[in-house]
């Protein structure tokens, strides 16, 4: 596996339309790996190729939501010198990870809703922008294998944002607002 640049929202790369996977052969598999390990050293939940400067319909998501952490976890001390109680069991959550060869949305709710957005392309900014709540996707596994996924939320969210990328289309082209994360920071302050 290898890391690869991230490809900023002034490439024209990202404007072109992605060519559909007719094999999934190795090269393809070492993209994929190597997507997982660009998305995670950057703190994404999604990673489209054109993003790493590959023109392929090719995604990766990991829509998985943990538990936060918390600092006064069981069986650490408390202020007195007693032990702590330990903390409830939390469940582990369910893991929502995909690899999506040739995604296409099959089924869109009507409904709507605007969240925020960002995007690894597009560092430093964010933006409102209105999505289906429900999508329904079919794509192709890594193993070449056809599947279908159903997703609400934030993993609705993202399906429709990475498979824009494979359109040639930024968050920022449909948002209703595009902010600098700064002005928000200096906003909070």
């Amino acid at each position: 596996m290898a890391l690869r640049k991230v490809v900023l929202e002034q490439d024209p790369m990202l404007r072109k339309r992605s060519r559909e996977v007719v094999d999934i052969n190795d090269r393809i598999r070492t993209l994929v790996e190597d997507m997982w390990e660009t998305m995670y050293e950057s703190n994404g939940i999604g990673l489209a190729a054109p993003q790493v400067g590959v023109l392929r319909r090719v995604v990766v998501i990991d829509a998985t939501e943990w538990p936060e952490d918390e600092d006064e976890a069981g069986g650490e001390d408390d202020a007195d010198g007693a032990e702590a109680k330990p903390a409830e069991p939390q469940p582990d959550p369910e893991i929502v990870k995909y690899v999506l060869i040739n995604p296409e949305a099959i089924e869109v709710s009507d409904e709507t809703a605007v969240a925020r957005e960002g995007c690894l392309s597009v560092p430093g900014k964010y933006g409102m922008v209105e999505r289906p709540v429900y999508v329904k996707v079919r794509a192709l596994g890594i193993d070449g294998a056809p599947f279908e996924v159903e997703g609400e939320g934030l993993l609705a969210k993202a399906l429709m944002h990475e498979m824009d990328h494979l359109e040639g289309i930024l968050y920022t082209d449909i948002a209703e607002s595009v902010e600098d994360l700064e002005t928000e920071c200096k906003d909070q302050e």
